[in-house]
């Protein structure tokens, strides 16, 4: 029963719009009716400045983080631990304060796998910073982290997590396809401007 309302309680935690929050307070600005139209941290660091999709981030993060943190003290059964991680992600990505619309499920995921697989995680966090870097988008990156980490846990040993990091890949592909579309045409917007071949 402890374990079945812990997994509900990681889907509300997961479904806090933080970027919501975040923008309208501080902000004045609906991320969801403006830029990308994305509540995520990318779009509010546009809307509002980097200091607040900093903080978006870190939000979206922590929300991941925290129920599959206190999951681990409650039962450390790896299904346990992976529907509990995959509610705070699909909380994020259908939020049901939002109309059950959310993010693209990049930082949650990340969030959820910082008391799984730190360092693998890690790793896959350095590419796909650097791929940010080299291509100035953060989409890219993103998408890279994404299809990276499931390699990376299963050449570290943390195979008891790899289907939970495929799934989170599959969704995260799913949620980014406008921005593959956009990535091939070439019209996909940079976070940083790319050098000058």
């Amino acid at each position: 029963m402890a374990e079945f309302f812990w997994i509900i309680c990681a889907y509300l935690l997961g479904a806090v719009p933080y970027g919501l929050v975040i923008g309208r307070t501080f902000c004045g600005v609906d991320p969801r009716t403006a830029g990308s139209h994305n509540v995520g941290a990318t779009n509010v660091a546009r809307l509002c400045g980097f200091p607040w999709g900093v903080a978006t981030l870190a939000c979206d993060i922590l929300k991941g983080a925290l129920p599959v943190w206190a999951a681990l003290h409650i039962n450390q059964s790896a299904v346990f631990v992976t529907l509990v991680a995959l509610a705070a992600v699909l909380g994020h990505l259908f939020s049901c304060f939002t109309g059950f619309r959310g993010g693209k499920a990049v930082a949650t995921g990340i969030g959820v796998f910082i008391p799984l697989a730190f360092w693998p995680l890690l790793a896959a966090c350095l590419i796909c910073m650097a791929v940010i870097w080299r291509s100035g988008f953060v989409s890219l990156g993103s998408l890279t982290l994404a299809i990276v980490l499931p390699v990376l846990l299963l050449a570290t040993g943390y195979r008891q997590f790899l289907v939970l990091s495929l799934v989170i890949a599959v969704l995260v592909i799913w949620k980014h396809k406008e921005n593959i579309r956009r990535l091939i045409c070439g019209t996909e917007k940079p976070w940083l401007k790319k050098k000058n071949a």
